[in-house]
């Protein structure tokens, strides 16, 4: 009779960290397409559509027929290996992107006061495209000649390279960035795509998100990395973003919806020469990104994949 179904084969019990989102009951298809990018396997709670007057009372549970009728909850089910807080940080992030407010984040199998220290376990040094290592600002490493090392402490905010959708993007930024370019990081995170591009010889970074957690654990990195050229401020994607010409480079790694949203916005950030890298798409939402783009007079030079997501590298059709 309700919503609450389950799919997928999760294991035991103790084997998987239930994650479990709540929102208005407005936002419920909104939240379930963000948890999805976390995992297929969704557990929707929505009790809204339950006709009392058809059912027998005694044959629904109490918590049921209790239940909170304006709101609904979407969980995900991650196995021991999958870091709780990356996909929190993760969803944080999207949440803040879509202008989304959940009213609460909650964890089953996990105890909040233990994440200070057990989901630095999760963080190791990745290697990305041919000369860049993400390090844990906390983890020794020593690097080969030939290496650009990123350390990060990620904190609240998202990007620390081990997901897709960072690491997609990063390997583009090692192809398109030119030494001495002017690059623009539109919701930044962690500051970690900035800071790559300065490793790579960007001259001038420019790095805004929504979320003013994201923005002070991003300043916070970029003063830690040592690294200048690189600024950081808040911005609704690129409402306050400066322009006073255009970028070589501009990377957006966000969701198909927001890509989207920002499209119409791009022109006086681009001209013929700039690059956009964009990512946080599912390889199922790439087609609907690429018809914005083309109707506004963009086209798709580059689109890497992995495990289902992709990421666009996209420049202004020739005039």
């Amino acid at each position: 009779m309700d919503k609450d179904y389950l799919c997928g084969d999760y294991g035991t019990v103790t084997d998987w960290t239930q994650l479990r989102v709540t929102v208005h009951l407005a936002d419920l298809d909104r939240l379930t397409a963000v948890m999805s990018m976390i995992s297929n396997n969704l557990q929707i709670e929505d009790y809204s559509d339950i006709d009392l007057k058809t059912c027998y009372g005694d044959l629904i549970d109490e918590a049921i027929l209790n239940a909170d009728k304006t709101v609904a909850s979407v969980s995900v089910y991650l196995p021991a290996e999958r870091s709780v807080a990356e996909s929190v940080a993760f969803l944080k992030e999207r949440f803040a992107a879509e202008g989304l407010e959940p009213i609460k984040i909650e964890t089953v199998g996990v105890k909040e006061e233990d994440w200070a220290n057990a989901w630095k376990a999760y963080y190791k040094p990745v290697h990305i495209g041919k000369r860049l290592v993400i390090v844990p600002a906390w983890e020794r490493y020593d690097a080969a000649p030939n290496e650009l090392v990123v350390r990060m402490d990620p904190g609240m905010a998202f990007g620390t390279g081990t997901h897709e959708t960072t690491r997609l993007v990063i390997g583009l930024l090692e192809k398109y960035t030119k030494k001495g370019c002017r690059m623009l990081d539109v919701g930044t995170g962690s500051g970690i795509l900035a800071i790559c591009a300065a490793k790579l010889g960007a001259s001038e970074c420019f790095a805004y998100d929504i979320d003013p957690v994201a923005v002070r654990v991003a300043t916070e990195n970029i003063k830690d990395s040592g690294l200048s050229g690189i600024r950081c401020a808040q911005s609704d994607l690129l409402r306050q973003a400066d322009r006073t010409r255009p970028y070589d480079l501009i990377c957006a790694n966000l969701v198909a919806d927001i890509i989207i949203r920002m499209v119409p916005d791009l022109s006086p950030f681009m001209d013929e020469h700039t690059v956009l890298l964009a990512s946080g798409i599912i390889n199922e939402r790439a087609q609907d990104v690429k018809d914005c783009l083309d109707r506004y007079g963009y086209r798709v030079v580059e689109q890497p994949t992995e495990n289902g997501w992709c990421a666009l590298a996209v420049m202004k059709k020739p005039s």
